[in-house]
């Protein structure tokens, strides 16, 4: 039987930034503590992780959160997940509004809770060397770290209702589920689960016992501190690089650029984490040469040439509905600086553009992986390699591709 909230109650009281005044300070993060810079060790006495609670296997529920410390003589808590550091007196919510001072603790109020379940392709988060063309069930909560202007998803990335969380499933439940459906992989996407980072590291430890992978789709905005963990468990991921610009991030997300490169950096220098780029161009925001050509230089300098890198088209929405969609002109005009730039695999998205959607071979030109959308044809990957010369593919293949196709299949955990 799940236990729902069970002896851990407040008020709810959330202390952020006003949405209609950018630059507003909240009052969980008051000024010096806001994006304090605790990834580069700024923090006189470092970030601290709380001990792993213990909780029945089957909690729903207001959770005890980690990566967290009381300020000395403060009446405050200082959250340590994120860069944002907020400072959170009792009853104040963080920036993201799922982590809470509940008690002078810090509290995860959406551990088992979810917005919804769907089985998509892999392809759609994207990423294009992971499983190809097989089934992933993908799930998200509520809230976000970061406050960009122009959310996808903004729907659930910036609910303040708990209530809309109408689904509840524990890690084992979800596990289950993906085996049971067929699904090679789980996704933590629709918001960031880094600010449910202990629900989404129980169900990524679940999956994993019965050879489920786990996928994150996220900005990166995560401490030093945090990360190790939290991608412990984690086999792939698709890293959201909003931007080259510190300017960008910090008007246009509310968060900053230095963190974000930190982790991409991490990733690929102290991880087995197969992951991808995701940049979403918005015409005259960050869709200039000049900036792709500065961010694609960074990318082989210090992540080499092998990390796939998506190109998307942007959509009017949210708070930025009076800017144009992205042409596909921008899309093709940065995939092939990013391909003269040395990045080997380059791809674009939220358009059909044929070239722009295959995986070809960097030695022979060989198409390797043919895409209609979200559909496979041709597949020519062997061994990880290509199977016309041999040259090595770099992702997780299999020599038979999935068939999982352009579907979309809710997924319900209510009982019936």
């Amino acid at each position: 039987m799940r236990k729902h909230d069970q002896s851990l109650t407040s008020s709810d009281r959330q202390v952020e930034p006003d949405e209609s005044e950018q630059d507003k300070q909240s009052d969980a993060a008051p000024a010096g503590a806001r994006d304090r810079d605790l990834t580069a060790g700024n923090d006189p006495e470092g970030p601290r992780r709380q001990p792993t609670p213990a909780v029945p296997a089957d909690y729903v529920g207001n959770y005890p959160g980690r990566w967290w410390h009381k300020i000395d003589g403060s009446d405050r808590i200082q959250c340590d997940l994120c860069p944002r550091a907020c400072q959170l007196k009792e009853g104040d919510r963080g920036f993201c509004f799922v982590r809470q001072n509940i008690g002078g603790q810090m509290i995860l109020t959406t551990y088992g809770k979810s917005t919804g379940f769907c089985i998509d392709p892999i392809e759609k988060k994207p990423l294009n060397h992971f499983l190809p063309g097989s089934s992933v069930l993908s799930f998200g909560t509520a809230g976000c770290n970061l406050g960009c202007q122009f959310c996808q998803n903004w729907e659930i990335s910036k609910s303040r209702e708990i209530e809309s969380l109408s689904e509840t499933a524990t890690p084992e439940q979800i596990a289950e589920a993906a085996q049971r459906l067929g699904c090679r992989s789980v996704a933590f996407t629709y918001n960031d689960p880094v600010i449910f980072a202990e629900y989404a590291i129980d169900t990524a430890r679940a999956c994993r016992e019965r050879g489920i992978k786990t996928v994150a789709v996220t900005a990166g905005y995560i401490t030093r501190e945090a990360r190790p963990e939290f991608y412990a468990a984690i086999d792939a991921a698709n890293v959201d690089l909003k931007a080259f610009s510190e300017l960008f991030y910090q008007h246009l997300c509310l968060s900053r650029l230095a963190p974000v490169l930190d982790t991409l950096r991490w990733l690929k220098a102290e991880t087995n984490v197969w992951f991808e780029i995701t940049t979403l161009l918005i015409p005259g925001e960050n869709d200039s040469a000049e900036e792709v050509a500065r961010m694609c230089d960074w990318l082989v300098q210090n992540l080499g040439e092998n990390v796939p890198l998506h190109f998307t088209a942007f959509h009017p929405d949210f708070r930025l509905k009076d800017h144009a969609s992205t042409p596909v002109s921008t899309l093709e005009r940065a995939r092939r600086q990013a391909l003269s730039a040395g990045i080997k695999y380059v791809y674009t998205g939220n358009v059909y553009d044929e070239s722009g959607q295959n995986t070809y071979c960097p030695q022979c030109n060989t198409c390797l992986i043919e895409r209609q959308w979200y559909k496979l044809g041709q597949y020519q990957v062997k061994d990880s390699a290509c199977a016309s010369c041999g040259h090595p593919i770099p992702g997780v293949f299999e020599n038979k591709k999935g068939n999982w196709g352009p579907r979309r299949q809710p997924v319900s955990f209510r009982s019936s």
